[in-house]
C-alpha cells in the first residue's frame, strides 16, 4: 500500500496565517476557504468588511482546485473551449481557487473571493507559499 501525504491542523494554520497576511497588506477584504484533497473544509476565515457571499465562492473555489489538482482558473479557461464543461457537479469556474501539492499529489487547495479573481489567486497562492 502507497503512503499519501495529507495535510495536518498545523499546516492549515499556517496556510491561513500567510493567506491573511497577503489580503490585509493589500486592504483587501476577501474570504479564504481551505480544503482537503477531497474538497471537505478545514477552515474558513471572512475577514472584516468581506460580503457574506465571498465566504461561499471562496469555498466553491477551493473546492474545483482540490478535485481537479489544478488552479481554478484551468476550468474557467476549458469552458471557453467546450461550454459543457460548466455542468459539471460541484465545479466553480472562477479564477481564485489553488491546489497545494506534496510530492507531486494534491493534498488541498485554497479559495479565495473578494477582490478580482487574479488577486485572489494571489492570496491563494501566498498561503501554499507558506508551506515552502
Amino acid at each position: 500500500m502507497r503512503t499519501k501525504p495529507t495535510l495536518t491542523a498545523d499546516d492549515v494554520e499556517k496556510m491561513m496565517a500567510a493567506c491573511t497576511a497577503e489580503a490585509k497588506k493589500n486592504n483587501w477584504k476577501v474570504s479564504i476557504a481551505i480544503v482537503d484533497d477531497g474538497g471537505r473544509l478545514w477552515q474558513l476565515h471572512r475577514l472584516e468588511g468581506a460580503g457574506a457571499v465571498t465566504a461561499e465562492v471562496a469555498v466553491g473555489k477551493a473546492k474545483t482546485a482540490a478535485m481537479m489538482g489544478r488552479p481554478s482558473k484551468a476550468m474557467e479557461d476549458r469552458i471557453k473551449e467546450r461550454p459543457a464543461f460548466v455542468l459539471f457537479p460541484g465545479i466553480l469556474p472562477i479564477q481564485g481557487g489553488v491546489p497545494i501539492l506534496s510530492g507531486g499529489e494534491c493534498v488541498g487547495a485554497i479559495g479565495v473571493s473578494g477582490v478580482q479573481s487574479h488577486e485572489d489567486e494571489q492570496v491563494a497562492n501566498a498561503g501554499v507559499a507558506a508551506l515552502g
